[in-house]
């Protein structure tokens, strides 16, 4: 293809320094896509204040937002094929922009609760794209340094985002922090008509394929996550029976869904999820770690700023302040280990960084109403580094070995157990922590916190150092099998 916008046109106006022009570009979207879903966990406490929420309500703006961007995932190789990576990416940031203003401007919790979703759909289908863009564009050993450039740029949003955010919650309240992505998103709209091409992955003609979406497997996919959360959310405060049918739907939900996914192959057809991705033994593996690392990651993003803001009797502003440090760190560990990925085994910088994030989550037992903020800085520090060590290094190392034609899906699919992963793990911090709260007899309703409350809070922090562990042991199958045909 070498019409207006087509790949081998911008790469030849551009040249060689055009496929960083393209991942700048997602990068921006990327940026605010993350801050989106994470700044507005500082906002939490105002807002359950203004609308009178109880926790498990209130979480639903981070879940909620979780859910949509987990199924918007599945659609995206399906996206990126019938429009193409410009219309596919200007479209998303559009939506997100629309999110953004409608959340600062609502009135009622629903409508904040609807632009979340906005965002989170935005989101999902966003993400997976910078990944796809990677493997095509540049060469193997060059890949570990642009995921790691690319990482540096992304987490600079989220580790200013929450400062920036802390102060806007405590200047302007917390409707100000949804217009924190409207610059971002004009900018990364701009960007990509000069930048971004028209073309489907591997330079292919949009609307080529003429594949249909697979509706039947994304309601499915949807229904199955929505019963996961909200099982989880009835196993604490609600009724046993209720639970169980919930978490057995989605259970049931998962079984039709691979069922249903093996047929469009049997077929012919495009699946929503093509299964073929997990006859690669990393690829499966990666996706295991992406699940657990997921529910870490998410839970304690949703965790941390309650447990300093509700905890710890601290303001937005110190939360975001005592963040910043730690976002700093983040984005100067990134590219240093996106160098080192080129050249040294994915598995051993997986597992690094999930074994400082343990620790760092096990410290947090540590810290109680009469510890020093030094010590939540280091502790976060500690955590930031390990995230420094997974961020460039687990896609690498999952999707390396697929064939070209399938680095679209893998792309979306280990975004999709991530986010799924995620999702459950902002659902399982707050119901855990609402349990042990109420087993040692406080309540998150009380204005004072207490030692019990902080008992509570280190439990919760304990139960992310166990999933953390669990994940060093599929990290370790990451590693290339010595003498096997690829895939097997």
């Amino acid at each position: 293809m070498t019409g207006p916008g087509s790949t081998a046109l911008l790469r030849e106006r551009y040249g060689e320094r055009y496929r960083w022009l393209l991942l700048l570009s997602v990068m921006v979207g990327t940026m605010a896509s993350i801050m989106s879903s994470t700044i507005v966990n500082v906002a939490i406490p105002d807002m359950s204040h203004y609308f009178t929420l109880g926790q498990e309500r209130a979480q639903w703006v981070s879940s909620g937002f979780m859910v949509a961007t987990t199924v918007a995932m599945l659609t995206t190789p399906w996206l990126l094929a019938r429009f193409g990576y410009r219309a596919t990416y200007v479209g998303a940031m559009v939506l997100l922009l629309v999110g953004g203003i409608g959340g600062g401007v609502a009135s009622h919790y629903g409508l904040v609760l609807a632009a979340r979703v906005l965002e989170g759909l935005a989101a999902g289908v966003v993400q997976p794209i910078p990944a796809v863009i990677i493997l095509y564009a540049f060469q193997p050993h060059e890949q570990g340094r642009a995921s790691g450039i690319f990482g540096m740029g992304v987490v600079l949003a989220p580790a200013i985002g929450p400062s920036i955010g802390g102060l806007l919650v405590d200047w302007f309240g917390w409707r100000s922090i949804f217009f924190m992505v409207v610059p971002f998103c004009i900018a990364s709209i701009a960007l990509a008509y000069r930048f971004v091409p028209v073309s489907s992955p591997g330079g292919a003609v949009a609307g080529q394929s003429g594949n249909t979406l697979d509706w039947r497997g994304l309601v499915l996919g949807a229904v199955g996550t929505l019963c996961l959360l909200n099982g989880l959310v009835a196993l604490h405060g609600g009724p046993g029976l209720q639970a169980g049918a919930l978490l057995l739907a989605a259970f049931a939900a998962l079984a039709v869904f691979i069922a249903w996914q093996r047929r469009q192959l049997a077929r012919g057809a495009t699946p929503l999820m093509d299964l073929r991705l997990f006859e690669y033994r990393q690829f499966a593996m990666g996706s295991i770690v992406a699940f657990i690392y997921g529910t870490a990651l998410f839970g304690s993003t949703y965790l941390l700023p309650v447990f300093m803001q509700l905890g710890l009797q601290l303001s937005a502003s110190h939360v975001g302040t005592i963040m910043l440090p730690a976002g700093i760190v983040l984005a100067i560990t990134i590219p240093i280990v996106g160098r080192l990925a080129d050249r040294h085994p994915t598995h051993w910088l997986v597992g690094t960084g999930l074994a400082l994030l343990a620790i760092s989550f096990a410290l947090m037992v540590l810290v109680d109403l009469t510890s020093g903020l030094w010590m939540l800085v280091v502790f976060a520090v500690l955590g930031r580094i390990g995230l420094g060590f997974i961020l460039p290094s687990l896609n690498l190392g999952a999707m390396r070995p697929l064939a070209k034609p399938l680095i679209a899906q893998g792309s979306s699919a280990i975004s999709f157990v991530r986010m799924l992963g995620g999702a459950a793990g902002v659902s399982l911090c707050g119901i855990v922590l609402e349990w042990r709260i109420a087993a040692h007899g406080d309540s998150l309703q009380n204005a004072v916190s207490s030692p019990a409350r902080i008992t509570a809070f280190g439990e919760t922090f304990l139960l992310l150092t166990g999933l953390c562990l669990l994940a060093l042991v599929a990290a370790w199958q990451l590693r290339a099998p010595k003498a096997a045909a690829p895939g097997r």
